[in-house]
């Protein structure tokens, strides 16, 4: 036989700030002062909420981990005061023992922290490296809430086998409560679900999983919090990029047999047990219906990717405005739609700076842009600077190309000494892997915000706003012209991209072979490339290490981001398969 009981649970999916305890505490209050006014039994915050993740190095400073400890204690009496003390609240936070420090979670019920929970898998790829920072747990605990038996999964313990999920399939557990801060990849959302049901599936328990949102530093994290039931179908979830309080009634089997109280061993941790004290008297409530947020399509969820990315970088680092060349072509229209939709219009500012070599038809379609936008525009022409170098050095070809974008690249670091905004640069990662910009020119600046997409999806993105746009009503915010002309960077007469590179439609696979999939050059022309294009993009990407070492932080949005996620040695003699 087995009972059942209904559980109201919250999914707090906040936006914190590493390093800002204090606005992560008050946060954590707010949500859940607003959840107990819900009438939620339950609420869940995302991985390490108090402390912002992740912290990295911070972990090493004991200064910090003692604020991160202190703080947690201080959060129970707070949420009693906010009439929050009858929620079971679980919340993230950094903790240190006699073990290591520890990527931990507490729960907080009736003015007092009733467990403590610690990660158990530390992740090592990728972008992160726990394994430097903390310890694994050795132990878990099963609380004992109402009659049903709560485990607690944190993040990467839900997305590996072996650990915490095994060992309490192994003793049962009623629900299964993840905190998580699991950042944004392309179509990764597609895996995430499937992580999600695979553990509801292992635990036959419904799982509560909360995702934190914002952005920090090159991350995006996208939330999409969810709630499955015991066979992984989804119940409720939680919209992507905005900080969002989902509630769900979920009903729980609990089994109607003797269980265990005595601590065991499972899968080398050991699993305790917590009786929670529950005076409250049960309270009426009105069932709620389920949150279902519709899925957004690829070109949605990567442009408020970048949007979020940009936005909180911004904000969060203390910059409230940006400056940007506007040169007419795709990429910096793209990047100044994307700025303009994160921080407003009046608050970008793009440069056109043309040279000798720049056409009409580019000074007017950053004209336009402007127009189409509202934001501030102004002409900076750069061929009196120009001049002065090239000839006080004697400079010609290639010298005298770069020495244009370097004079850019100082008009608009000057303007942001002068005037206080961030220098946003506009290369993608097309041209980044090829290492098509110039070091100091266009590659200057404090954020990059297309620097881990390519080319294709930069147009694709163009087409995507605009048709946005026209559907609200509203006048399309890039060129029609910037979208259909063919990339320059007008550094010659007559020059082209494609007379330094493949068409992008094929350097684009090109290269998501050999940077995404890591394939070698053999693999590349086995799977129909030319032989000449591919030892030639291939020489290109090998070369261009040094440069993307020293190109501005960018929103991460794949797997294998530069600076990031891929990372290979500057001396590197290594030419073969």
């Amino acid at each position: 036989m087995e009972a059942m009981t209904t559980l109201r649970v919250a999914l707090a999916q906040i936006n914190t700030t590493v390093g800002d305890l204090d606005r992560n505490a008050d946060l954590i209050v707010d949500a859940a002062k607003a959840a107990a006014a819900a009438g939620a039994d339950v609420v869940v915050f995302p991985e390490m909420a108090l402390t912002g993740y992740p912290v990295e190095d911070l972990a090493l400073r004991p200064a910090f981990r003692e604020a991160s400890r202190r703080s947690l204690a201080e959060l129970p009496a707070r949420l009693v005061e906010a009439g929050a003390g009858d929620v079971l609240v679980l919340v993230g936070y950094l903790d240190l023992d006699e073990r290591g420090i520890r990527n931990a979670a507490g729960a907080l019920l009736g003015g007092s922290v009733v467990a403590r929970f610690q990660k158990y898998h530390l992740p090592n790829y990728g972008v992160f490296d726990e394994a430097r920072w903390f310890a694994p747990a050795t132990a878990t605990t099963v609380l004992r809430f109402r009659g049903v038996d709560i485990g607690v999964a944190i993040c990467e313990d839900l997305w590996q086998h072996g650990g915490t999920v095994t060992a309490l399939s192994e003793v049962g557990v009623d629900l299964l409560l993840s905190p998580n801060s699991s950042p944004f990849e392309q179509q990764k959302d597609e895996l995430r679900l499937a992580v999600v049901r695979e553990a509801a599936r292992t635990l036959d328990a419904p799982v509560v999983y909360c995702n934190l949102v914002g952005g920090q530093d090159d991350l995006v994290f996208d939330g999409g919090s969810l709630v499955l039931d015991s066979a992984g179908e989804t119940l409720s979830s939680a919209g992507r990029f905005a900080p969002q309080l989902v509630l769900h009634d979920l009903k729980v089997n609990t089994p109607d047999t003797p269980r265990p109280t005595e601590t065991s061993v499972h899968q080398g941790l050991s699993v305790s047990y917590v009786e929670i004290d529950d005076t409250r008297a049960p309270v009426e409530r009105t069932p709620l219906p389920p949150t279902i947020t519709p899925d957004l399509s690829d070109e949605a969820e990567l442009w408020e990717a970048l949007v979020l990315g940009l936005r909180d970088y911004v904000y969060k680092i203390g910059f409230r405005s940006v400056v940007l060349g506007l040169s007419g072509g795709i990429d910096s229209a793209v990047v100044a739609a994307i700025a303009v939709d994160a921080i407003g219009a009046e608050n970008v500012h793009g440069v056109s700076m043309p040279s000798e070599y720049s056409s009409e038809h580019s000074k007017d379609d950053a004209a336009d842009m402007a127009e189409r936008t509202g934001l501030h525009y102004r002409v900076e022409p750069i061929g009196a600077m120009v001049t002065v170098f090239k000839d006080q050095l004697g400079l010609s070809g290639l010298a005298e190309e770069n020495l244009q974008a370097r004079c850019r690249g100082v008009l608009l670091m000057a303007l942001s000494n002068a005037e206080g905004h961030l220098v946003l640069a506009t290369g993608n990662k097309s041209e980044l892997a090829c290492g098509y910009s110039t070091i100091y020119g266009d590659a200057v600046g404090g954020y990059a915000p297309l620097k881990d997409v390519f080319k294709v999806w930069v147009w694709r993105l163009a087409s995507w706003r605009n048709e946005q746009a026209r559907a609200a009503g509203q006048v399309p915010p890039i060129p029609e012209n910037s979208i259909t002309k063919p990339p320059s960077a007008e550094l010659r007469p007559g020059q082209l991209d494609s007379d330094s590179l493949p068409d992008y439609e094929v350097l684009d696979k090109l290269l998501d072979g050999y940077v995404e999939r890591d394939l070698s050059a053999a693999d590349l022309v086995a799977d129909g490339f030319d032989p000449e294009m591919v030892a030639h993009v291939v020489r290109l990407v090998d070369r261009a290490e040094w440069k993307r070492r020293q190109y501005p932080l960018g929103t991460k949005v794949s797997d294998k981001a530069f600076g990031r996620d891929r990372r290979l040695p500057i001396t590197n003699r290594w030419d073969g398969d």
